[in-house]
């Protein structure tokens, strides 16, 4: 805790953040927890969230307040949730592998439907929706633009929705 407090100039966001501490430590463990499902991942996703509210005490007006509650909720939560996808993260060259060579053991069903689409919708949607990239990650792993990421995304699901109907998959 001392080292969060360093990080903290004046003596009266200090003693905000002794108090958003002891008050709020449980909760943010059991919010990590939630998301992540491991001691040590939501641990370390409440140290990197006391970084943050320590470098943002200032934003925060009285420590015990539903509003502050809330955000330091927030915080831990998309903590954790990118301490997630950095954990299942895999290496751009690996995925890039796997990608081109993607196999379906099912001839039928959406399998099928997804072959049928050109291979830019399909890399598309198995790097957004399979392996959770973001679309600003996803325009850098294919040389696009996150605007055109997007709309190859829509393109794709639009396609895919046709393809499936086609097929009575859905």
């Amino acid at each position: 805790m001392l080292l969060y407090l360093q990080m903290i100039d004046s003596a009266e966001d200090r003693s905000k953040f002794e108090q958003i501490y002891h008050q709020y430590r449980n909760l943010m463990y059991y919010e990590a927890y939630q998301v992540l499902k491991n001691e040590q991942d939501a641990e370390d996703a409440v140290q990197s969230s006391l970084v943050k509210i320590s470098k943002n005490i200032h934003k925060i007006g009285e420590a015990n307040s539903p509003k502050t509650t809330g955000y330091i909720v927030t915080i831990v939560r998309n903590s954790a949730i990118d301490l997630h996808r950095k954990k299942n993260r895999r290496s751009a060259l690996r995925l890039s592998e796997e990608l081109g060579a993607v196999e379906y053991k099912s001839d039928e069903g959406l399998g099928k439907c997804l072959l049928q689409l050109p291979e830019r919708y399909r890399k598309v949607l198995l790097l957004k929706h399979y392996h959770g990239y973001r679309n600003k990650e996803i325009a850098q792993l294919l040389d696009m633009t996150p605007a055109n990421v997007a709309r190859v995304a829509q393109r794709a699901k639009t396609r895919l929705r046709e393809l499936c109907e086609k097929e009575n998959v859905i």
